[in-house]
């Protein structure tokens, strides 16, 4: 007698956009250049400009909790110090569940409403918030 194999089915997630869906490669792909000596959790993060440009980062922690840089603040940091004043959407990539309310208060600084999806290292898409 043989074992009977069923096909797996892929995670369940949330349907991005093709555009969105590059923000997830992207941050995923950031997520692995991450300095954390600490121990502090890897996060990849990308965000797009109303002007359509991309910009990714990681986290950047310190043996200093308080002088640790989050993946999507430093995105953002990126993108406004490359003049980037608004954005369309932004992907945090971590294991975490859920994108932290600093990250989601430095990105409203630029607007609100801005959509901001949580993947995680597999890189699907597990929920929607907003800046």
């Amino acid at each position: 007698m043989t074992a009977s194999t069923t096909p797996s089915s892929p995670p369940a997630g949330l349907t991005l956009e093709a555009e969105d869906t590059k923000l997830v490669v992207l941050a995923r792909a950031a997520r692995l250049r991450a300095y954390t000596p600490g121990g502090q959790s890897a996060e990849g993060a990308a965000v797009r400009d109303t002007d359509g440009r991309t910009y990714a980062a990681a986290t950047v922690g310190h043996s200093r909790p308080d002088l640790a840089t989050s993946a999507l603040r430093a995105a953002v940091v990126a993108a406004a110090s490359s003049g980037a004043r608004r954005f369309e959407a932004a992907v945090v990539v971590t294991e975490a569940a859920a994108v932290g309310t600093d990250d989601l208060a430095m990105l409203a600084e630029f607007g609100a409403g801005v959509p901001v999806y949580l993947a995680g290292p597999d890189g699907v898409a597990r929920t929607r918030t907003s800046s």
